[in-house]
């Protein structure tokens, strides 16, 4: 693995903007980082950011990120130009992976639970790729990766608006694809199946309804 990441797969210096939560995004920052990226994310829980940064430092990897809503539009574009400033205007990696789920029969979701999964899970996503536009057009290689879903491919129970906030990501990573491609502007998604994560984890009635698919 050590000459993987010294040769084929470095990344070192590379500019890279992920937004970490846990699980998941724990795991992306740090093999990241660890291929020689410098990472900056961010996350909505100071003390938790605080401590994985210190973390991440402590093994030399070279992340920073402040706290940020991602769901307040304009923390996403505060939250841009820290990055332009950072990266002197030029990025080469995002990636798109805060999201959040709220496990319901698709007859009880309120107005407030359809807006709080699609400005979490595809509207954030959607701006903040029109924000990097530029700085990954900069950089002559731009990559930006969506952290969709299974659930945006086939039916899980309590699933319908998480399931439709993917399968958005999904159509938008297609079209984004195509129309960036002029750019050099990769734009991929990657659909993972049910993980367990601290997210899944805390969901105990949709960890429930899930037993016969873990």
């Amino acid at each position: 693995m050590s000459d993987c990441r010294d040769q084929r797969w470095s990344l070192n210096d590379s500019p890279c903007h992920r937004w970490y939560q846990r699980g998941i995004g724990y795991a992306l920052v740090k093999e990241l980082a660890a291929f020689g990226a410098m990472v900056h994310t961010c996350s909505r829980n100071e003390a938790e950011l605080n401590q994985r940064v210190q973390e991440w430092k402590s093994m030399g990897l070279k992340v920073s990120g402040p706290v940020c809503v991602l769901k307040v539009r304009a923390q996403q574009e505060k939250l841009m130009e820290t990055v332009s400033s950072l990266f002197d205007g030029k990025l080469n990696i995002l990636v798109n992976n805060a999201g959040t789920s709220i496990p319901k029969e698709a007859t009880e979701f309120t107005m407030e639970d359809f807006s709080t999964i699609m400005t979490t899970n595809f509207e954030s996503a959607y701006h903040l790729s029109q924000l990097a536009h530029p700085l990954l057009k900069a950089s002559g290689n731009g990559n930006i990766i969506f952290i969709s879903s299974v659930a945006g491919v086939i039916a899980l129970p309590m699933c319908s608006i998480y399931a439709s906030s993917k399968g958005a990501m999904n159509e938008l990573t297609k079209n984004l694809a195509c129309e960036w491609a002029k750019d050099k502007i990769r734009v991929n998604s990657v659909a993972p199946w049910i993980i367990r994560t601290p997210l899944i984890d805390n969901l105990v009635v949709y960890t429930h309804s899930l037993h016969p698919f873990l």
